[in-house]
């Protein structure tokens, strides 16, 4: 794979729907098609569209949630981790920071933590998303939305992977918080060189972050190229009118 980490090649995904009259019969839905593209070591992928267009049904793929596909998927690295839209629904609230913190340790199959290594880790990665270490003491409830957001994103960097998907990550943010969110994502990935894959509807969101964008419709790739050249000069119809109805056709 050279320099790729992710190499993606005709992937159609598939649901299972039950039929509303008979509640055993299940229909087998296609809802993503022909979905190719590479992901390369450091590079921060932006994937846009509207709700319901795939995203989130592509990278629930890639890390294994879903299941029904046919395709390829190649990973030079095991074990991408995601950061999903809602932080406070991601955090179990029953246990502290800590303990969320040190649960991916826990289950790690490849070497056993003692829980002093677990304690450093903790706070290692703690401070990297600019939280303090008494965090640790606390309850996802005892937080703010910026705060649990900081720490879903410290618990994807536990193991220290490769891949960092981040599922809408701040569009349940306030302006200012996202700002806040969108710099340490950058912050990390120039400081660890971790490839990302942003999705978000927001075009400008998308357009802070990216090297390269993918812009989806229906389940399908209506266009995927480097991010200022397809802002500039958009190709696809769609992608137009998606620039357009953000304002930013033209501006920049």
């Amino acid at each position: 794979m050279e320099d790729q980490v992710l190499s993606v090649k005709k992937l159609n995904v598939f649901y299972k729907n039950r039929d509303g009259k008979f509640i055993k019969k299940q229909t087998r839905k296609q809802v993503l098609f022909d979905i190719s593209f590479d992901l390369k070591e450091g590079e921060v992928l932006g994937i846009a569209g509207e709700s319901g267009c795939g995203k989130s049904t592509l990278v629930k793929t890639i890390v294994g949630i879903n299941k029904d596909y046919d395709g390829e998927i190649i990973q030079k690295y095991p074990d991408p981790q995601m950061v999903f839209q809602d932080p406070y629904g991601s955090l179990n609230p029953a246990k502290t920071v800590g303990w969320l913190l040190k649960e991916p340790l826990r289950v790690d199959k490849n070497r056993k933590w003692t829980e002093e290594e677990m304690n450093e880790r903790a706070k290692t990665i703690l401070d990297s998303v600019e939280l303090p270490e008494n965090m640790m003491e606390r309850y996802p409830s005892q937080l703010s939305g910026g705060q649990r957001q900081r720490v879903c994103i410290a618990v994807a960097l536990m193991r220290n992977p490769k891949i960092l998907i981040c599922d809408e990550p701040v569009s349940a943010l306030d302006v200012t918080i996202q700002a806040q969110i969108m710099n340490l994502l950058r912050n990390l990935h120039d400081k660890l060189n971790i490839s990302i894959i942003f999705i978000s509807h927001d075009l400008r969101v998308v357009y802070q972050i990216s090297d390269n964008v993918m812009i989806m419709k229906n389940g399908r790739i209506q266009e995927y190229g480097e991010t200022k050249e397809l802002y500039r000069h958009p190709k696809a119809e769609y992608t137009k009118q998606l620039l357009k109805a953000a304002g930013i056709r033209g501006s920049i």
